[in-house]
């Protein structure tokens, strides 16, 4: 199936309220362009440079989200015009997106990564750790950037349940912050999880943003 087939499928099969990320990193300026003709807006990139260099060659109108572990030293790259940073995982990295949105008179929307996955491999915050970091770090005086959310990704496993779980962890996390920090707040609503083998599990769990990538643009090309 093509690109814009299967754009076109996830468009008409996604619930309303959830949206598709299309994870696009290492893929061709016009494997994007294709997703782009039939439809699809918001791109996710892993590599900063890589997205600049992408946002800088495709139309204007694309929102663009940074997937990846964020590096201190190459946010300024993205800073102009990054749409949602994902992988918030320290006060240290808030801090320091906001000194460089701050330079370009932006606030830069940024999702608190939690780390739920049963693999050492994966980054994030612990639950007690994004719970200390609301509850006693100054995230409030930082003027340019707003947390809107949380993401995590689900244990790479065939056991559905197990990743379920953690899901439905998540969402419990996300609906206790939501009462205790984020009340008035109608821009904390989002909630990250689910890719192209899980998706359908985080949906029914509360996702509202979906990241696919191989589903669309087949396996990656290095």
């Amino acid at each position: 199936m093509h690109i814009a087939e299967q754009i076109s499928r996830l468009h008409q099969e996604l619930p309303e309220g959830v949206s598709l990320l299309a994870i696009s990193k290492y893929q061709p300026i016009e494997a994007l362009q294709e997703a782009y003709d039939a439809g699809q807006r918001m791109f996710g990139e892993n590599h900063i440079q890589e997205m600049a260099a992408k946002a800088a060659a495709l139309p204007k109108d694309i929102a663009w989200h940074f997937t990846g572990h964020v590096q201190t030293n190459k946010i300024k790259y993205m800073a102009p015009f990054v749409s949602l940073i994902h992988a918030v995982d320290s006060f240290r990295l808030l801090r320091e997106i906001n000194k460089h949105a701050a330079k370009h008179e932006r606030c830069i929307d940024c999702l608190l990564q939690i780390h739920i996955a049963q693999e050492e491999t994966k980054y994030g915050l612990s639950v007690d750790e994004c719970r200390q970091l609301l509850a006693n770090e100054p995230w409030r005086e930082l003027q340019h950037i707003r947390i809107t959310g949380l993401m995590a990704m689900g244990s790479n496993t065939d056991d559905l349940e197990q990743v379920r779980n953690e899901f439905r962890k998540i969402k419990q996390l996300f609906d206790e912050l939501k009462s205790t920090y984020f009340v008035d707040e109608p821009s904390f609503c989002q909630l990250s999880e689910g890719m192209t083998d899980d998706y359908p599990i985080a949906i029914e769990e509360g996702s509202t943003i979906v990241r696919i990538g191989s589903m669309i643009f087949g396996e990656r090309k290095y």
